[in-house]
């Protein structure tokens, strides 16, 4: 076997998560490769805003993987912050009550304790931060580490900074195994490629990419549109959102659920969401959501009623049922790694998740518990899917 090997390790997914992979993979000395059906950022990945958030995640797993993720976001900012439009503008949390307000310094002493500076913002300092904003407002919560990034420029950057030969327009159609049930591979509609490692970076698709390996993960897509407008002079400085985000990131709701998030882009456009839904993989417009977000939005920045909209796009967050993303070794097929199920935060985890891929894949002891995003933690029955 060793002799027909084609590399150390396959990563399939050229999203932002498996550019992370490979980029961490690669600079601890493997060779990778990267396999992709369609292009480079072509799925959720090209679909997002390029959030790189710590603002939304409550104390626990999913913010220390941020809290980390930030970090290697600033290092890699040094190397190529033009290149991938990297911008440390920081987030603004704003309540339109006395009562939001209060939930959301409790939600931020919370976050405080665990390592984020989240700073209060009175009713009358809101015009300082954001001069455009809606008045009334009964105060916010400003956090400084909340950066940006063009996904798209992103996962191709840090593809090209890894060196790992690229197979776009390849599809995976199965997982080698060895006598002995350890993956020795993948096999593709191009051929096969041998490998003792495999890293499911396949965003959506990846619970597909499981049942290749006869394993469970229930990862499922939730649809969301992002309304895009006219080319702006700098209207919005941060990102901004209505406390009540965070309640609709951790829904379980399968129905509509809307809540407004502005920002401005280094190319002028303000990018407006954000809705989530439960429809499988329909693309189809919903007007019930574009409404949703222009209301919203005019709502926080009331100067966006004169502004045109010029198109709406709409991608799949990939969504595990506990909102946890699957990260690191599966115990049911030795050499089999997951990096997936991220939802809408993929791309401001993605660092994270792949600096942990990495020292898991060479050996080292992983700088964060994986205990958390076991991919095998919701297995009932063995997780066999067949």
């Amino acid at each position: 076997m060793a002799k027909r090997l084609t590399c150390d390790v396959v990563v399939v997914g050229a999203g932002m998560a498996g550019a992370a992979c490979a980029l961490y993979a690669a600079r601890a000395g493997l060779d990778v490769r990267v396999v992709d059906r369609g292009p480079v950022a072509g799925g959720t990945t090209g679909a997002g805003e390029g959030n790189l958030l710590v603002s939304d995640k409550e104390p626990g797993p999913e913010l220390e993987l941020a809290l980390l993720s930030a970090r290697l976001w600033e290092r890699l900012a040094d190397e190529l912050g033009t290149a991938i439009e990297y911008e440390p503008k920081g987030g603004l949390v704003v309540a339109a009550t006395p009562d939001a307000l209060a939930s959301l310094s409790a939600f931020a002493a919370g976050q405080r304790a665990a390592g984020v500076t989240a700073e209060p913002v009175s009713a009358t300092g809101l015009p300082g931060l954001e001069p455009h904003l809606a008045p009334g407002l009964a105060g916010g919560m400003h956090y400084p580490q909340d950066a940006q990034v063009m996904p798209a420029l992103a996962a191709a950057h840090l593809l090209r900074a890894s060196g790992a030969r690229l197979h776009t327009g390849w599809t995976v159609t199965g997982i080698r195994r060895a006598a002995d049930g350890t993956v020795a591979g993948v096999r593709t509609d191009r051929g096969d490629l041998y490998a003792p490692a495999v890293v499911n970076a396949a965003g959506t698709w990846g619970g597909d990419l499981a049942a290749l390996a006869d394993v469970r993960l229930p990862v499922l897509p939730r649809r969301g549109f992002v309304l895009v407008t006219e080319p702006l002079p700098r209207m919005v400085r941060h990102k901004v959102y209505a406390a009540d985000y965070v309640a609709d990131v951790a829904s379980d709701s399968a129905a509509l659920r809307t809540s407004p998030v502005v920002e401005g882009t280094a190319a002028g456009p303000v990018l407006i969401g954000a809705s989530r839904e439960r429809v499988g993989f329909d693309r189809s417009l919903s007007l019930a959501a574009v409404r949703a977000l222009a209301a919203g939005a005019i709502g926080l920045f009331p100067f966006l009623e004169r502004v045109r909209a010029l198109r709406t796009y709409a991608g799949f967050r990939p969504y595990l049922p506990d909102h946890l993303p699957a990260i690191g070794p599966d115990p049911r097929v030795p050499g089999m790694f997951h990096a997936c199920g991220h939802e809408g935060a993929g791309i401001g985890l993605a660092t994270g998740t792949g600096q942990l891929i990495a020292q898991t894949l060479t050996g080292k002891a992983p700088e964060l518990d994986l205990t958390p995003f076991r991919p095998d933690r919701f297995d009932t029955d063995g997780g066999n899917t067949r």
